[in-house]
């Protein structure tokens, strides 16, 4: 069966002056039989269109903040560093993956790119807007646990991985405010925040705040994730 080529939100170092990609995103999609391409920091639309023509799919990667305008809002000094060429990028193709019911999955920054493009709002900085005892933001290694998560009964993620509780790593301190209408959610934290959701009646629009490229080895449930996301793409 022919690989479904893949389109992966390229990372940008500080300065947006180089471009990179952290491995884990690329070895998941490979170990789940596809083919991943770089995409192009191109935010305009025939370029966008051509992209999803030749993609079966997107995998938003993590990264630096989202500008809250993309939610009405003006940056707080604890907002942190934005890059604006990966908004210019993700939020046509988001919009236009959607519109296109391409595969979706997000992770971390690409939850939020999706509960944005959709109307809902971020919390700029958990710490200072919505303190916790949870740690939500941990420190290096990124291959371990850092809190449990609640699988929502009946939802995707559940179905695929069983349900019940899961272990995940986290290293975000922005999250979801306001869900965006339209979306629903897949699994939270034992403090409340949404910690994955869902567009029902997509072909594939998942996203999850944590990060399963950091767990491959470590967390049977990682490559899961992946291998649902591809197997998505084929159609």
């Amino acid at each position: 069966m022919k690989k479904p080529v893949i389109g992966v939100v390229p990372l940008v170092d500080a300065g947006q002056e180089d471009v990179r990609m952290q491995p884990g995103y690329i070895e998941g999609i490979l170990r789940a039989g596809g083919l991943p391409i770089l995409l192009p920091l191109t935010g305009g639309a025939e370029d966008i269109d051509g992209l999803l023509e030749l993609c079966g799919g997107v995998l938003f990667t993590g990264g630096p903040d989202i500008s809250p305008e993309a939610y009405g809002e003006e940056a707080l000094p604890v907002c942190g560093e934005l890059c604006p060429v990966r908004d210019r990028l993700e939020r046509p193709l988001m919009a236009a993956a959607l519109a296109r019911d391409k595969a979706v999955l997000g992770i971390c920054r690409g939850l939020q790119v999706m509960n944005t493009v959709l109307g809902g709002t971020l919390y700029q900085d958990l710490p200072s807007q919505r303190p916790s005892p949870l740690v939500h933001r941990m420190e290096l290694p990124y291959n371990r646990e850092s809190h449990r998560v609640e699988l929502t009964a009946g939802a995707p993620l559940a179905n695929l991985l069983g349900g019940g509780e899961i272990g995940v790593n986290s290293c975000h301190h922005q999250g979801v405010r306001v869900l965006a209408p339209g979306l629903s959610v897949m699994a939270s934290a034992s403090d409340g925040l949404v910690e994955a959701v869902y567009i029902p009646g997509k072909r594939f629009a998942w996203a999850v705040q944590w990060h399963p490229e950091r767990t491959l080895e470590t967390d049977a449930y990682s490559q899961r994730i992946f291998d649902a996301f591809v197997e998505a793409c084929r159609g």
